[in-house]
């Protein structure tokens, strides 16, 4: 069944070649069915995974290179699961936010079905080669989305933003390589789950060294200040469905990379450069906000909302505790959603009114009233609206990390007043005021627009007011992970 997931999107991709080029329309529709059906195989595990077992289930584990003890082994459980059904829902909402492409359609689409493969398998993998492998290949899909749909000059800098997105990742990745050798000369096995079970503290290179090397290319992947820098121009520059992508899940893997391999294999390592964590994830959070209070682009006013708001999830997993772990998860998810949907509406008022700069915008609720509707809500949900989801991950990180570390903790739930007046004075300033005459034109979201919104506001409300259909998955997750600290 994991292996049907991860990779349905590359034989759509074979399918797409073989569609005729010009009909852009068909090829829409095809991806479209590809991702929706992938959705569904996501839904039918989540279904069938028993929420009481902490064992990872769906598990297909075959030898691939003997001679180097490297596994094909897939598996998911209460930490990878979530990921996978949050990365198949962006993956169709993606599809379905870029109907109105007409450029290159077929690579367009080839592309983004590609991506959505390398992610599925980075939260599916449980061999460390094979993570690195999927870890790479979520790489070259992404530099030519935005190198080749990404806003042209003089709107933007598309080659150079590509390019630094591709540079950040591969200095991270050579780091994680060195580690990865590292922890393998050391045991001889990459397998994640015997590794996570397994004393490492005794390893050949310093079990520290291991333990940043891996961690400095989850913190660019996070990202983690002042490895931070690629994501704004990423943003700003990147297609609207590639910023969907690029906050909802991508940014997921640096978290959930942390999570997996740092704190499960280096547990006494995490435990000594927890309050170093705790401090790196306070700056995130006050830095990100004091510089999105600062920004008069939507869309990179989001960007940098997102290194805030990631910041509460290195928060959370410092704590090293049930409810902050479990916190940080249910804050990957919910910043997923969250700001996939801002991204998205970013996308359709610069579609509608051709820019993003926000004092060119006052007025807009008055033309598009639904697309401002669900930008305020998107908006409170954002700054942590009780009944929202990310309420619920904000309060699970603060209760966690308070105990541990009361000081950080105070000053990272600042970071919500932050948010608060960003969030509150981007609504007043973009939608509200006297309308602008020059944008008397401007249109509402269309019937087929409104559906990724619609279905985004459905799971921010959903886990806001029933967190326990994400945290009791979450929870068997985590609990191996803390008994590694017993």
């Amino acid at each position: 069944m994991l292996s049907l997931i991860v990779f349905l999107p590359t034989a759509g991709v074979v399918l797409l070649a073989l569609l005729p080029g010009g009909r852009p329309r068909l090829v829409k529709q095809a991806a479209a069915a590809v991702t929706l059906l992938d959705l569904a195989l996501a839904l039918l595990v989540w279904a069938g995974f028993d929420a009481t077992s902490t064992a990872v289930q769906f598990v297909e584990h075959i030898s691939w290179v003997p001679a180097l003890k490297i596994f094909y082994f897939l598996g998911v459980d209460g930490l990878s699961l979530p990921m996978l059904l949050l990365t198949t829902l962006l993956g169709f909402l993606a599809v379905l936010v870029s109907w109105n492409i007409q450029h290159r359609v077929k690579l367009y689409f080839s592309l983004l079905l590609l991506l959505e493969t390398g992610v599925l398998g980075v939260f599916t993998a449980l061999d460390f080669a094979l993570f690195f492998l999927f870890w790479e290949v979520e790489l070259l899909p992404m530099y030519l989305l935005i190198a080749i749909w990404g806003s042209p000059p003089p709107l933007g800098r598309r080659e150079y933003s590509a390019m630094k997105f591709l540079i950040y990742t591969i200095f991270g990745s050579a780091f994680m390589l060195v580690g990865l050798l590292a922890v393998f000369f050391s045991t001889g096995s990459f397998d994640l789950i015997a590794l996570g079970q397994a004393d490492l503290r005794n390893t050949a290179v310093p079990a520290t060294l291991i333990f940043w090397l891996i961690f400095m290319a989850f913190a660019i992947k996070l990202p983690i200040f002042p490895f931070h820098t690629w994501l704004p121009d990423a943003h700003t520059d990147a297609p609207t469905a590639v910023s969907v992508m690029l906050a909802g899940v991508l940014l997921k893997m640096g978290g959930y990379g942390i999570i997996r391999i740092c704190v499960s294999l280096f547990p006494q390592v995490a435990y000594v450069w927890a309050p170093t964590l705790a401090l790196l994830a306070v700056v995130n959070v006050l830095y990100g906000a004091v510089v999105t209070l600062r920004q008069t682009d939507l869309k990179r006013l989001i960007a940098y909302s997102s290194v805030s708001h990631m910041g509460y999830v290195l928060l959370g997993i410092s704590a090293l505790g049930e409810v902050g772990l479990t916190g940080a998860v249910l804050q990957m998810f919910t910043h997923g959603t969250i700001t996939g949907l801002l991204f998205a509406l970013v996308g359709l008022v610069y579609d509608k009114t051709h820019t993003r700069q926000i004092p060119e915008l006052r007025g807009l609720a008055h033309r598009m009233p639904f697309i401002a509707a669900v930008f305020a809500i998107a908006g409170l949900a954002s700054l942590g609206l009780p009944s929202t989801s990310g309420f619920v991950a904000e309060f699970l990180v603060f209760i966690g990390t308070y105990p541990v570390f009361g000081f950080y903790t105070v000053l990272g739930v600042f970071g919500i007043v932050l948010t608060a007046g960003y969030i509150l004075w981007t609504l007043e300033r973009s939608f509200f005021r006297e309308p602008d005459s020059r944008l008397e034109h401007v249109g509402d979201a269309t019937w087929l627009e409104r559906v990724p919104l619609a279905a985004l506001v459905l799971v921010i409300m959903l886990v806001g007011l029933w967190p326990r259909v994400l945290t009791d998955v979450i929870k068997v997750g985590i609990i191996p992970i803390l008994n590694r600290f017993i």
